[in-house]
């Protein structure tokens, strides 16, 4: 059968499920930088994904699916708006105090989904700018716009990157934990005085150091891009945050489990800078980057035991995949590298993030609906 036949098929197979029967959960789990060969499902040997596998091996498991772009932030933007994110202007790797790069008035996925009953929830890692204007934004009050001027009710999400100041998170636009005697203050042109940074003070770098760039900011014994002041109180740490992510994740589903939902979960596994909590650090032979692999599974095996335990798993459409194809050295000595080996993140393909190559939009890409897909 024809390539667009089957997959015109497949879509009108779904889609008449989809209405023959009670609205589905729709839960996206969209990774950061695994590669189409990180996964065992999808021939990995050296580090395994059984959470993932298991929806793999009774699902649809794509092996010819592309993300967006080869970079974050253009695939989010796509992911959202449907549209691709070359044609706009502006789409490119956002900064940490990026302006939100999607018009409030634009149609986007969240606001499709608020139209069809779906109460909609954003997680995790976000990379699409927060605030009206660029480097403007007031990190002590509520940041608008951002996720809930396009379509979304709920939002706990990263405020720019793992590797970008500010190092806090936002729930439902607001720095979570803040202490108001000691406001945020970010840059992205010049430190504050007083303030060390991972060029001048190495010594503080206690948990990673960086390969290239990522010299600013100390954050957690941690360096980072970006020039940061207070807010003590509200800085993640690293080893939390997929924690910190999947629990706001079980939570959204809890709260809505009597109404359809549409769950955005961005993870941040497993970008830079890797640093994965005790539990895996050291459960791989592939340094941080393999641990990190193994936290992103535990993540979607919690997601999983979740929606079982609302009793909502068998009426839940569940995707993953990547924002883009993978990368091993991407700005800090965490034994990538060196502890590579045989494994191949990019699979049998050439490329990876921010190439043109196949493997820079080449990524997994997991359907399951039991009974349905």
């Amino acid at each position: 059968m024809d390539k667009k036949i089957r997959i015109l098929a497949f879509g009108a197979t779904a889609f008449s499920a989809l209405y023959a029967q009670q609205k589905p959960n729709i839960v996206l789990i969209y990774a950061d930088d695994i590669g189409y060969g990180d996964l065992s499902c999808y021939g990995a040997t050296r580090v395994q994904t059984p959470y993932v596998d298991a929806l793999a091996n009774n699902g649809v498991r794509f092996r010819n699916a592309h993300s967006a772009a080869a970079t974050s932030t253009p695939s989010r933007y796509g992911l959202f708006t449907g549209e691709y994110p070359w044609r706009r202007k502006g789409t490119g790797i956002a900064a940490g105090d990026a302006a939100l790069i999607i018009k409030p008035d634009r149609y986007t996925l969240p606001k499709m989904m608020k139209e069809a009953g779906y109460a909609t929830g954003a997680v995790g890692k976000w990379h699409l700018g927060m605030g009206a204007e660029t480097g403007k934004q007031n990190w002590n009050e509520r940041v608008s716009p951002g996720p809930a001027e396009i379509g979304f009710d709920y939002s706990y999400i990263m405020a720019a990157t793992g590797d970008r100041v500010p190092c806090v998170y936002m729930e439902n636009q607001r720095a979570v934990g803040l202490d108001p005697k000691d406001p945020i203050e970010v840059s992205y042109t010049k430190n504050f005085p007083g303030e060390p940074t991972g060029k001048d003070n190495p010594e503080l770098l206690t948990k990673l150091k960086p390969s290239h760039g990522h010299d600013m900011a100390v954050v957690n014994g941690i360096s980072r891009i970006g020039f940061m002041k207070g807010g003590k109180s509200a800085l993640w740490e690293d080893e939390n945050i997929a924690d910190s992510i999947t629990v706001h994740a079980i939570r959204f589903i809890e709260r809505n489990k009597d109404n359809p939902f549409f769950l955005y979960f961005g993870t941040n596994d497993i970008h830079v800078p890797r640093y994965p909590h005790g539990r895996f650090r050291g459960k791989t032979d592939m340094g941080y980057r393999g641990d990190a692999i193994l936290q992103f599974d535990w993540s979607v095996g919690e997601v999983v035991r979740a929606l079982k335990e609302a009793g909502v798993y068998d009426n839940t459409l569940i995707i993953i995949t990547s924002d883009n194809g993978p990368v091993v050295d991407d700005g800090y000595q965490d034994e990538a590298v060196e502890k590579l080996k045989n494994h191949k993140p990019w699979g049998p393909f050439r490329g990876g993030k921010y190439s043109t190559f196949e493997a820079g939009t080449r990524v997994p890409f997991i359907v399951h609906w039991t009974g349905n897909v």
